[in-house]
């Protein structure tokens, strides 16, 4: 399993499968998990394309800064990875903070994005909702972020997610660095420049040119990204009463909406 070094001394985990013609698949994972996240997908995907899977900074098996570790970062850490592989462009595939990621990585990158997939993506929260975060952030910050983190967790479930999800991320919460917790946190939604909540997440994910897939679990959140898609092969699929882990869920359904996507757009 290769590493990364990328500079600043940051050396990222990541793994590569299968071969393909066209732009490989850039795998990025959510906060506080890694890119196992996608076990229940890489091996579909490998058999038509170059499939590569990445721990993001402060995540799983790459490094752990002080600092850093943030959305944008993570983004020109992986245009850093890209550039090491000699890969020109990729299908960027992001999952909830994945989602942010690989969307700042199309907007200040453009030419190493041919298209882009946002799982329930970790952008567009509406001001109600992210009048809970900074009670958030404190918990986060407390001597308790584990279990904080774990409740927060919560969120992202429901009664159809399978018990083996839902340990599973529990327990990759419990191994993470609590500073990269609330540094990530932050980062997406409450510091200056964060693109998480509306109507900065209108501004920024309307700079994206290239074709956009978004899955959402959220009737309302998929309505409004429905007006911000400029390509016209962008698309926006609702998964109504699936969980945040829709694609960890649904991995068979998953696979055929992505793979119909890529070949139609």
């Amino acid at each position: 399993m290769p590493y990364a070094d990328i500079g600043q001394d940051i050396r990222l985990f990541y793994t590569d499968d299968g071969t393909g013609d066209g732009p490989p698949l850039l795998l990025v994972h959510g906060w506080g998990a890694d890119s196992h996240q996608w076990s229940w997908h890489i091996d579909a995907l490998a058999a038509k394309h170059r499939v590569i899977a990445v721990d993001l900074r402060g995540h799983g098996y790459s490094s752990v800064p002080d600092e850093g570790n943030t959305p944008r970062q993570m983004a020109d850490d992986l245009a850093a990875l890209m550039d090491g592989l000699a890969i020109p462009e990729v299908i960027a595939i992001g999952h909830s903070m994945g989602g942010q990621v690989v969307s700042i990585l199309a907007v200040e990158h453009p030419d190493k994005v041919r298209k882009l997939v946002a799982v329930d993506p970790g952008y567009g929260m509406s001001a109600d909702l992210a009048r809970g975060f900074p009670e958030t952030i404190a918990a986060l910050r407390g001597p308790h972020a584990h279990a904080a983190a774990v409740q927060l967790d919560q969120w992202c479930t429901n009664s159809a997610t399978p018990a083996v999800i839902r340990r599973w991320h529990q327990r990759r919460l419990y191994g993470m660095a609590p500073h990269v917790l609330v540094q990530a946190f932050e980062a997406m939604f409450t510091l200056p420049g964060a693109v998480g909540v509306r109507p900065a997440s209108d501004d920024y994910m309307a700079r994206r040119e290239c074709p956009v897939l978004s899955i959402w679990s959220d009737p309302e959140r998929a309505a409004w990204e429905s007006g911000l898609c400029k390509h016209p092969a962008s698309k926006v699929v609702c998964w109504e009463g699936s969980s945040h882990r829709l694609h960890e869920e649904r991995p068979g359904e998953f696979l055929v909406v992505l793979r119909r996507w890529l070949r139609a757009s």
